[in-house]
Parts: C-alpha cells; structure tokens; sequence
C-alpha cells in the first residue's frame, strides 16, 4: 500500500512540472531589446536601467522628425519583406541614456524581429563582453553574437566609432530565415559606414 502511494505521489509530482513547463511563455514572446547591452555613458559604469523593463512600443515617446542618424537606416536596408523605404521606424527617441535611439521591428511567420540603433554623440559605446571584431571598411566594429544563449533571443550587439561618436546595433532574429544575426548586424553596420557622411 506504501508503495502505492509513493508511486502515485511521484506521479502527480511529475504530471504538474510538466505541466508548468508546458504553460510557460516562451522567450520568442519576450520584448524585443529588453534590456540595453551597452554602457550608460556615464564614467564607463554599467547601465543602471538595464534589468529593467523597457516603456511599451505603443505609448513610447517619439519625438518630433526622426533623428539624423537613424534617419540613415531605412526598412528596405534590413532583409524582412513588407516594408517600403519611407516607412519610418516602428519607434525612436525612446531610450533616454542615447542621443538618438530608434527601433525597426516586424512579425515574419508570427515571430517577432528587429533592429535597433542607439548613437551617442562625443563618446564610444561600448558592451561589457565581446565574441570578436571584424573590420569593416576601415572601422572596427566589435561585436556580441548572444545567438546560442539560452536566457535571451538570438541576438547580436554590434558596436562602433560613428560621426564623432558611438553607433550601437542590435539585430533580434530567431527565425534563421534571414542569415545569422550576426552577418545581418554586420551588413547594417556596413550600410551605416556608407552613410556616415551622406
């Protein structure tokens, strides 16, 4: 009779962690850029807002005309189908730790992807870790590939000297449809270079 119940106490005990592991979200419903990779700009110290959840896309700030840099980057630059070059980013001016920030993100078979670019004026942005750097037209752009990290979405952090300043680049893409996020963040970063003084 011990027996029994052990065996139905194990069970039920199994039944229900499968259970929550079936009901949980998964992470290709997460926000996309939910948290900055990059510095704040202030003494080299780590993003203080950076665990924290960003304002909804929806009710956001957009500011006025779209900024100067990110005016540089249009849809027909990224690989998602759909979208015409003068449609303007889905947001901007939404990340107050930049001079100019702004976001570019769609829906390919329901999966969400994106691009963002945040650019700071007089000063490098950097991120705490790095997989390599590549040289890219004669800048070195350094880069994050977080494609096999299992606590955030395929992603890649790109970063690099720009107009006196720093450019930042993050490519979101877990669909594989598209080359990895990391060639995708390279060919944007090449895009931004040809535009630098356009």
């Amino acid at each position: 009779m011990r027996r029994l119940v052990l065996l139905l106490a194990v069970l039920v005990l199994a039944s229900g962690c499968a259970r929550t592991t079936v009901e949980g979200s998964p992470a290709a419903q997460a926000p996309l850029d939910a948290a900055s990779p990059f510095d704040s700009g202030q003494d080299g110290s780590a993003d203080p807002s950076a665990s924290e959840e960003p304002e909804d896309p929806e009710t956001a700030p957009i500011d006025g005309e779209i900024t100067p840099v990110c005016a540089k980057l249009k849809w027909t630059d990224l690989p998602y189908p759909g979208a015409k070059a003068d449609t303007p980013p889905t947001q901007y001016t939404y990340d107050s730790s930049f001079d100019e920030s702004c976001r570019w993100t769609t829906k390919v078979d329901g999966v969400e992807v994106g691009v963002s670019l945040r650019y700071r004026l007089n000063k490098a942005i950097t991120i705490e870790r790095t997989t390599g750097d590549w040289d890219v037209k004669g800048r070195k752009v350094t880069y994050l590939d977080r494609s096999d990290e299992p606590e955030v979405e395929p992603s890649c952090v790109l970063v690099l000297p720009y107009e006196g300043g720093g450019l930042g680049i993050i490519v979101i893409d877990s669909t594989g449809k598209f080359g990895t996020v990391c060639d995708q963040g390279r060919k944007i970063a090449e895009v931004m270079i040809d535009r630098e003084t356009a």
